[in-house]
């Protein structure tokens, strides 16, 4: 395990350095950072879209990004292999046939088309793949700070994976899920609010207080083995000017992906996730802009994933930076008692590093450390993983991506390596519609007997690989 470590850490400094070190191009009006997710509707904010909670009084944009104007799609006449001069005023040809008028591509393009990407994807073949996404709406609506709203996440995966999709072949409602917040805003000084988020669905035992399994706070609302309740977030927040703390109930600020779906890219989840990260926590926790490029975070909780009563002592905290204008950095780790039953304590943390490469083009690097033992010294748990996403954003209806995971973790003496790679693609076809299909494929490097004697969930008939297939539908209100 050290080896493995020193080996991971090496590749961490590798891949930092190849990334502070590259030359990006201007800055463009639409970052890789922004993914087709609706952002708005979970608003769980983010530094680079890493996993951390910004407080609301800073200014975010909207998650439903404009829409372009409306286009038609068809059969493309490429009249050019490469960009056109722009300097010479010449107008490469291209066009879209077949439905309604041509659009022309080229210099004097009626709809803008990027003249250093010609007609290749991301140029006038990504606004001849694009559609209106007509008008956002929403249920509840918003009054000044005040705003309620929701979604309801319905999916179907071919496989069982141990990671929320533990329900195969079956189409199944993950999330319903109900918000109501008051954001603050403390611009022109104090200001207080809060939220609560309440879900239903095969999703929801997975995000209930699951850490202290005693039948209090939202553990015992199931409806079946499956199906159930959950409230995972119910806090108050006050802010004076660069300072926020909220108290109560509320999600990890750890990882990259999200319990929320609408947060994520693709349907599944990774194992780094699933099984080395919190989901939630109780307690307190502050957030300080230190500037337009740093923030930092630091609070107390009631170890992981526990309703409000003392499920261990815990530190919970970070840093998230911007280094460029196309690199942020997120640094975020708890240490402590984790739990009162098994009495485990230890150190966690996760480093986010989001790259804006190109454009449309965004990459996502994440690792993983956790380090645990119970009060005689026996180890507990002991993971590291390490997650790659790449993004690439067509335009506002059409992306596509890919997560390569190493996940390594020791159970009943035995070393495993886990690997999961999935591909996906993001289709919206209205501003308040997103369908996720995806491929994904995974190998267990060890003996999946050991995994299911310690109680470890693994793949479906306890085999050693597995090629699932899933797709699913958000419908935001």
């Amino acid at each position: 395990m050290k080896s493995k470590r020193r080996a991971l850490l090496l590749a961490l400094g590798g891949i930092a350095a190849t990334s502070l070190g590259w030359g990006f191009s201007s800055s463009s009006e639409v970052s890789a950072g922004e993914p087709l997710v609706s952002q708005a509707a979970y608003q769980q904010m983010s530094v680079g879209h890493a996993n951390v909670q910004r407080p609301t009084s800073v200014s975010m944009p909207s998650g439903n990004l404009a829409p372009l104007g409306i286009q038609q799609v068809g059969y493309f006449d490429s009249g050019c292999d490469s960009a056109c001069d722009c300097g010479g005023g010449a107008d490469c040809g291209c066009a879209v046939s077949g439905y309604g008028p041509e659009l022309e591509c080229g210099c004097d393009a009626e709809y803008g088309c990027d003249c250093d990407a010609g007609c290749a994807l991301g140029g006038c073949l990504a606004d001849g793949l694009a559609w209106d996404l007509g008008e956002p709406f929403s249920l509840f609506g918003q009054a000044g700070a005040i705003s309620a709203g929701g979604w309801a996440q319905l999916g179907y995966h071919s496989k069982a994976l141990p990671l929320f999709n533990s329900r195969p072949d079956e189409f199944q409602l993950h999330q319903m899920w109900l918000y109501a917040e008051k954001s603050i805003d403390t611009s022109n000084g104090f200001d207080f609010g809060g939220r609560i988020d309440y879900v239903y669905g095969t999703d929801s035992q997975d995000t209930q207080a699951f850490g202290l399994d005693n039948g209090h706070w939202d553990t015992d609302w199931d409806n079946g083995p499956d199906y159930g309740h959950a409230l995972p977030q119910v806090y108050g927040e006050a802010g004076y000017g660069d300072l926020s703390v909220k108290v109560g109930h509320f999600f990890t600020i750890i990882g990259y992906e999200v319990v929320g779906a609408p947060d994520n890219f693709f349907y599944s989840h990774a194992y780094t996730m699933y099984n080395s990260e919190p989901f939630t926590h109780t307690g307190a926790l502050a957030t300080w802009n230190i500037g337009d490029d740093i923030t930092a975070y630091g609070g107390y909780t009631f170890g992981w994933d526990s309703g409000f009563e003392d499920n261990g002592d815990s530190f919970l905290g970070g840093v998230s930076a911007n280094l460029t204008d196309h690199v942020t950095v997120t640094y975020a780790t708890t240490g402590g008692r984790f739990n009162e039953e098994s009495a485990e304590r230890g150190y966690m943390h996760s480093i986010v590093t989001d790259v804006t490469l190109t454009d449309k083009l965004q990459y996502v690097g994440q690792s993983d450390l956790l380090t645990t033992e119970d009060a005689v010294g026996n180890t507990i748990r002991d993971t590291i993983g390490y997650n790659n996403y790449l993004i690439y954003t067509v335009n506002d209806n059409l992306a596509f991506g890919s997560r390569m995971e190493w996940w390594n973790a020791e159970f009943g003496g035995e070393d495993f390596d886990i690997y999961e790679l999935t591909l996906g693609v993001n289709i919206k076809p209205h501003a308040n519609v997103l369908i996720r299909p995806e491929i994904r494929w995974d190998w267990i490097d060890g003996d999946t007997a050991v995994l299911a004697a310690n109680d470890i969930a693994g793949l479906e008939d306890n085999d050693d690989s597995q090629t699932t297939f899933g797709i699913d539908t958000i419908f935001l209100f």
